[in-house]
């Protein structure tokens, strides 16, 4: 796997593909930097040996060039955080780009325009990813976010590189996380998987089941194993044709000999809103008219134990409706627990939008040893696909 560490970039162009897909407010301010700070350490290694940089991205879904989704809106704020004045190219190829690069100077960072501005991105182009890498010497990719896609800047522009391409520090250290969890864990390895349908987490199960030794299924998932297992689940969110599918996932995971763990109590309401009335009950017997919106005290307890005797935790998805803060204890309970766990020596990976969220909105970012920046390309590795994007450095 070929890192930075494995190139001097002294007097090189590197054309990196970053994620700088980032929230802007009305004004156009960047209301959260974290995807560009996360592409600062690559940035810094190459501008320190002496390269320059020319940075590729994406922002939103354009349809076509659209003055709302120009990355010249966040020029300002990476500058702030390169600590260097990065330069904004008008065009992404073409004379605004060629001009700008061919100009670009040891120790300097130029930003081109949003690469969504055209369909050929998407598509996956050849002609169009081979006018990007035009631009640059060395090619980084560092953008694990779009490294299940196979866009011209994340997989095809990498052919024209056979021998000068690398993971950047960012894609570097997903991979190594990932891979701890599913290849070079230490056991025993617990998988927290939460969110609201099994269908959408089926595939993830199915490939992690031999890599797990307890597997916790919380938040709306647990009512459809819940109602195939014979309880009643009240009004609580249910896929009643993935009952059959939840109870091969029981039968499954018995013949692996990997405890799934799920919850026994839960918090009832009786509409789905912070101030509805509530109530703790027997999971298996949610009252007509009520629903569960997070785990229960008993069940918190069990999953403490399990957490804590863990040393290798993955976290995708929350035990309730956190964005209400009468449904959070449950997910903020887990995130302490799995703190502890980390403090006292086990390695634990959250990712997956919502977890992410919770992560961060509880203040856990830092208490985890990694949260992955890659939602849909995480869960693919989860699922064990291959990724274009990696899979074209690797090459």
């Amino acid at each position: 796997m070929k890192t930075l560490n494995d190139f001097n970039f002294k007097d090189k162009k590197a054309i990196i593909r970053v994620d700088f897909n980032v929230p802007l407010d009305d004004n156009f301010n960047v209301t959260d930097a974290t995807r560009i700070e996360a592409a600062k350490p690559t940035i810094d290694k190459i501008l320190a040996d002496g390269g320059s940089v020319i940075l590729m991205s994406h922002l939103g879904r354009p349809k076509g060039a659209e003055d709302n989704y120009s990355l010249c809106h966040i020029v300002a704020k990476a500058t702030e955080i390169l600590g260097v004045q990065v330069q904004f190219a008008t065009d992404c190829i073409g004379e605004p780009a060629t001009s700008a690069a061919a100009a670009l100077q040891p120790g300097q960072v130029l930003l081109l325009e949003n690469l969504r501005f055209y369909k050929e991105e998407e598509a996956g182009d050849v002609d169009f990813a081979k006018k990007l890498a035009d631009l640059g010497d060395i090619y980084v990719n560092d953008a694990f976010g779009t490294a299940h896609r196979a866009h011209a800047s994340t997989t095809i522009i990498a052919q024209f590189f056979p021998t000068s391409k690398c993971f950047g520090m960012l894609l570097a250290k997903e991979i190594e996380s990932l891979n701890k969890v599913l290849k070079n864990s230490e056991k025993p390895v617990t998988a927290v998987l939460g969110g609201s349908k099994v269908s959408s987490k089926i595939t993830v199960i199915e490939n992690i089941l031999d890599k797990v030794d307890h597997m916790i299924i919380g938040g709306g998932m647990t009512f459809t194993f819940v109602k195939a297992l014979g309880g009643t689940v009240g009004d609580s969110i249910c896929e009643d044709d993935k009952q059959e599918l939840a109870l091969e996932i029981l039968r499954l995971a018995k013949e692996k000999g990997v405890q799934i763990h799920i919850p026994v109590d839960v918090v009832a309401a009786d509409a789905f809103s912070n101030t509805a009335a509530t109530q703790i009950v027997d999971v298996r017997e949610i009252p007509d008219g009520w629903q569960g919106l997070d785990a229960g005290p008993k069940s918190l307890e069990n999953f403490k134990k399990v957490i804590l005797e863990s040393k290798t935790i993955l976290w995708n998805g929350p035990l309730g409706v956190f964005e209400m803060p009468t449904f959070a204890k449950g997910t903020i309970a887990l995130g302490d627990y799995i703190a502890e766990a980390t403090a006292n020596g086990a390695f634990s990976l959250v990712g997956g939008g919502d977890s992410v969220a919770a992560v961060k909105q509880f203040g856990f970012e830092h208490k985890v040893s990694y949260v992955s920046t890659g939602g849909g390309a995480m869960l693919e590795m989860l699922e064990g696909r291959s990724l274009p994007g990696i899979a074209a450095i690797l090459e």
